[in-house]
């Protein structure tokens, strides 16, 4: 008999909408999390980051991702059960409560706390507007088209957070991998938006998708090229070689295909284009390790 047989329905029920309100069996958000912080720990590090910082970027990057799902539920509760592929949430179905979800999200929230506090004083007063700007996000797409940004913003304060706490500094370098970080955001969850977009003007919610229109593809494809051109110019100022590079071969390759296969706007294809930015964060972190690895700083 395992572990698991001898634990009661009602609490293995629990655990069960535990999971789900954190997405930690859709780990999406933290790959797309974790990407750009890569991305910024080495080149921070010449790529060689130091190994307790890079362990604690990740626990962290898990936990915070872990934390803004609940807040963002928590925000959503009384939308989700009114669009179709949020309606089996369990704020929405009543699984949990809203009080369960916000001290579930406190507790993470002071778990990556904790990491941060083996780091030093500028990485500890920096993770307050990350903390800042994860609880406000949620709210942001009742009041302002640009929910996308929010996201970008919280999404993107592991890369400034990461060379302070590697090199105790936020060089110049830093806030254009931050810049980059936040317009790639705005483009994939301009995406993840498109998929509820019929949904969302039915109820009121606010985003990108709705804002852009008709041109929504077109301000995706400027948002990405965007995003590659600071990312390759970064690169070139820190003397990356051809190997770098050819990341970007690929990551432009699956940003064409992204957009040729929502073309027709289908929620489906949207969605699957979202998912398919993983592989784009992942394209140019290998291509910037291995550039490090064959030609050291």
């Amino acid at each position: 008999m395992t572990c698991l047989a001898v634990i009661s329905y009602p609490v293995r029920d629990k655990l069960s909408a535990f999971v789900s309100l954190t997405r930690i069996n859709r780990p999406i958000g933290i790959y797309l999390l974790m990407w750009p912080m890569l991305w910024a720990l080495w080149f921070a590090a010449k790529g060689v980051p130091d190994v307790k910082v890079l362990v604690i970027f990740i626990l962290g990057t898990v936990l915070t991702r872990s934390a803004g799902c609940a807040i963002n539920d928590y925000a959503d509760r009384h939308i989700d059960a009114h669009v179709e592929r949020t309606a089996g949430r369990p704020l929405a179905t009543g699984a949990l409560s809203s009080i369960e979800a916000l001290l579930l999200a406190a507790v993470l929230m002071m778990l990556a706390f904790l990491l941060v506090l083996f780091t030093n004083k500028l990485t500890i007063l920096m993770s307050f507007v990350a903390l800042a700007l994860a609880t406000v996000y949620p709210f942001t797409k009742r009041i302002t088209h640009w929910p996308q940004a929010f996201l970008g913003a919280a999404f993107a304060c592991a890369v400034p957070m990461a060379f302070a706490a590697q090199i105790n500094n936020v060089p110049s370098t830093a806030w254009v991998i931050f810049a980059a970080a936040v317009i790639w955001a705005m483009a994939y969850d301009t995406l993840y938006a498109m998929t509820d977009r019929a949904f969302d003007l039915k109820i009121g919610v606010m985003s990108t998708a709705i804002l852009f229109a008709k041109y929504d593809l077109l301000a995706v494809a400027v948002l990405q090229i965007t995003m590659l051109a600071l990312m390759l110019g970064v690169g070139l100022n820190q003397g990356r070689q051809w190997i770098y590079l050819s990341g970007f071969i690929v990551a432009a390759a699956l940003i064409i295909r992204q957009l040729y296969r929502c073309k027709t706007r289908d929620p489906q294809r949207c969605f699957e284009a979202f998912l398919n930015n993983n592989y784009v964060g992942m394209s140019l972190f290998i291509a910037l390790a291995l550039d490090f690895a064959v030609f050291p700083a």
